[in-house]
C-alpha cells in the first residue's frame, strides 16, 4: 500500500482521576458565586474520566499508530500525577489562576499534551466530570 495514501487512524485512550475543586471567583461575593455556580461554589470533588484521542498512520512493523503504553506514560506524567487526589484550585501549578471548570480543565490538559506525543497528533481531549457533564476539545 502506498503509505502517502494511507488513511489517518484515530486511537483513544481512557484514564481516570479523582480531584477536588471550588468554582468561585474571588472578586465575587458568596451570593453571586452561588447564583452562577450553584452547589459547585463550595468545596467538592469528582471522579473524572479523561479520553485522549490521537491520530497517525499505522506503523507497518508494529501495526499501531502509537504504543498505548507510551500514551499512558505521557498522560500520567504530564496530567494524571498532578491532578489525581489533589485539589485543582490549590495543588496544581499549571492551573494556578485558572477557574477549574470542566471546560478550562480540558483546555489546560490539551495544552499540556499537544505536541508531546511522538508519532501521533493530538486530536481530541474529552473530559467527563459527571454523567451529565462532558467537555471536548479538538482540532
Amino acid at each position: 500500500m502506498d503509505m502517502s495514501l494511507a488513511p489517518r487512524v484515530n486511537v483513544t485512550r481512557r484514564l481516570t482521576f479523582a480531584a477536588g475543586h471550588i468554582l468561585a471567583r474571588p472578586e465575587w461575593d458568596e451570593a453571586r458565586n452561588r447564583e452562577v455556580f450553584g452547589a459547585c461554589s463550595g468545596d467538592h470533588g469528582h471522579n473524572y474520566e479523561l479520553e485522549v484521542t490521537v491520530s497517525g498512520s499505522v506503523d507497518g512493523n508494529t501495526g499501531m499508530v502509537i504504543n498505548l503504553k507510551e500514551v499512558d506514560r505521557i498522560v500520567k506524567d504530564l496530567v494524571i500525577h498532578d491532578v489525581d487526589h489533589h485539589h485543582l484550585n490549590r495543588d496544581v501549578p499549571w492551573l494556578q489562576g485558572c477557574l477549574p471548570t470542566t471546560e478550562n480543565l480540558a483546555l489546560a490538559i490539551w495544552g499540556r499534551l499537544d505536541g508531546r506525543l511522538p508519532s501521533a497528533r493530538l486530536e481530541r481531549v474529552r473530559l467527563k466530570e459527571t454523567e451529565n457533564n462532558v467537555v471536548e476539545v479538538g482540532r
